[in-house]
Formats: structure tokens, sequence, C-alpha cells
């Protein structure tokens, strides 16, 4: 019997998939802050799998589990054997992409447009389920341009249910095509939090989850007393040290360290190995700008690691240069009281 990604009383906190953001280095710098989140990766095209780099576009670190493959298309065959390679990859969990709204997509016939061909994501849901033991999943929006999101969401769920899906996460806007920029979608079309929960009222049974506009970890709180799970984007980006908040908060465990200096000594050890294994200091670094936002120092922090972590040689003795000039409270740089993420570095 499959996985499910739950409808029990445990809830899931997800970090969304972000293009261009949430890449394996993102993805364990993450992990660091939190031991229970679902992580996600970039939305990965099922093409770029059957015919790319696989070691590349899959790759992770085993400290990364849970952890979530995004996949993009909309031919039923090549996305059931994208979703086939992706599990001896050892993902958990694939999720299929019918939500992004920006023009890539659109060309590729795959994302949000999806949303006005409900019959044919069931047909993908269907292929991957039938391809794969892990569990398969759906993101998508409330409706797209000028659908009623009531009959709009209700027939893409009945679609995906009925076709094997063990969950859908809603980002609860709608997405609209014609005339709203990438950014302009994640923004002005209003939220509908009730579309999402009356979703969840017709499929009291069924994994739904809610995405868009959640400011931090606490405020993802309200929405579990009435859904399956929380996913976070740009907030859990921009605000990384929010993380810390998930396990005690959501979980009522421990973080799984003690401060943020731990993340910031553990992350110089991987930026080591990532430079040892041809990377460059900065892919690691780009994703930590937003580490010690609101605290004094964190400025100058960002400005080292911006303008030097791309320099000839730059180290990962940067990140100890720049976390020098932060100010701590308390015993906010406190290492080692807690036992640290356990990570294996390739």
């Amino acid at each position: 019997m499959k996985q499910q990604t739950g409808c029990s009383n445990v809830p899931v906190f997800a970090v969304a998939p972000m293009i261009d953001w949430t890449d394996r280095n993102c993805r364990f710098f993450h992990r660091l802050m939190t031991r229970h989140a679902r992580l996600f990766t970039e939305m990965v095209v099922d093409e770029a799998i059957l015919h790319g780099n696989r070691q590349k576009l899959l790759g992770f670190d085993p400290a990364e589990h849970p952890l979530v493959l995004q996949l993009g298309g909309s031919n039923p065959a090549k996305l059931a054997e994208a979703a086939r390679i992706a599990e001896q990859f050892g993902y958990d969990e694939i999720n299929l992409n019918v939500g992004c709204p920006s023009d890539r997509v659109q060309s590729g016939t795959f994302g949000a447009c999806l949303m006005l061909q409900p019959e044919l994501v069931g047909e993908c849901v269907a292929a991957m389920h039938n391809a794969v033991a892990v569990p398969v999943t759906v993101k998508c929006r409330i409706g797209v341009d000028d659908q009623d999101p009531e009959p709009a969401l209700d027939n893409l769920a009945d679609a995906v249910f009925d076709a094997g899906s063990a969950g859908i996460w809603v980002h609860a806007r709608k997405a609209w095509l014609k005339g709203l920029s990438p950014k302009e979608n994640r923004e002005i079309p209003p939220l509908d939090y009730t579309r999402v929960t009356r979703l969840k009222q017709r499929y009291p049974a069924r994994f739904v989850g809610i995405n868009g506009g959640i400011a931090n970890v606490a405020a993802a709180q309200p929405h579990l007393q009435h859904l399956d799970g929380v996913m976070l984007g740009r907030a859990a980006y921009h605000d990384p040290a929010d993380l810390l908040n998930v396990d005690p908060l959501l979980f009522g465990r421990k973080a799984p360290v003690a401060g943020l200096a731990d993340v910031v000594m553990q992350m110089a050890d991987y930026a080591a190995h990532h430079i040892a294994n041809g990377g460059k200091l900065g892919q690691v670094t780009r994703h930590m700008l937003g580490l010690f936002n609101g605290r004094p120092g964190a400025r100058q922090w960002r400005q080292i690691l911006s303008q030097a972590a791309y320099a000839p040689g730059a180290s990962p003795a940067l990140l100890l240069e720049a976390m020098a000039k932060v100010q701590f409270a308390g015993n906010e740089a406190s290492i080692g009281e807690n036992e640290p993420v356990a990570a294996e570095l390739d």
C-alpha cells in the first residue's frame, strides 16, 4: 500500500517549490533548521529528466528527507517515466505542478494552464500513480482567468483524487495567465482561504493543504485547525530563521540547533564540501542572505556575502567573517545545546 501524504492528527508543514530558489543548497540550509518540514525541489520538467543530466537535476543530500520532487509536464507517459526515474533516486513523493503561471510553463502546456484541462491532469496523475510506489500529489490554484473557482477547483480535485492522487496543495488565489506577470500573480489576485476550506469539507478523508500569503510559521497554525497542511514560500525563503519555529510550534519538538550560529557553522562545513566538489561559495550563500533579518548587523552580513562570495578563491571563512558583524541576543548564538542535524555530504 502506498504511503499517504496524510489526513492524520500530525500536521504537514512544507516549504514551497520555488523556481531558481529551492535548489539542493537551499534545501540543505532549510533542513538544518527543521527536521519535520517537507521540502520541495524546484519544478523540474519531465523532458529535462528524460534527456538531461539526471544527477545534476535530481541529486540531493540524504539529510534533505522528507523530500518531494515537483514535476512539470502534460504528457502522461513522459511524466510516468520521469516519476519512475525520480523514485529510483529516492524521493519521498512526486508532485505535479498545476499552478505555476509563468510564460515558460504556458508555452510548454503545463503549470496553471492545466487547470483548464482537469481530465488531462487526471490522466497524468493516473499514469504517475501507476508507475511508482511513492505518493503522487498535485499543487494547483483555485482557478485561472475567468474560471469560477467553485466548479474549477472541484473538477480538478475530482479528477486527481479519482486518478489516485494522495493529496492536493492549493495556492489560494486565481492565476491570471493573461495580463499579469508571475510576480503580480503572487500578489494581485485576492486570496480566498475559505475556498480551500470548502474543498476540504467536500473531501474530509483526503489530504488538502494550503499555500499563499501565509506570513510566518505562527500564522500557519490557525490553518491547521481546518486543513491537513500548510505551505510557506517566499516568507520562508526571505526570513529563513523563522523555520526554527516549525518543530517547536507545530510538532512539539526542539529545534534541531540551539541557535543561528550553529546554522552558520554547519553551512560553512557544507560550503567547504561544495567548493571541494567544484562549486562556488556564492551558490550556497545566496540562500542565506536573509538569515539575520531584523537583527543588528544584518545589513553588513548581507553586504559581505553579496559582494565577496563569488570572488575568486572565496572560502567558507567568509561566513564567519560576516557573522562577526551580527549582534546576537541572549543565547541566540549558542552552539551545541541540541544535537545537530546529521548530514552526509558527497
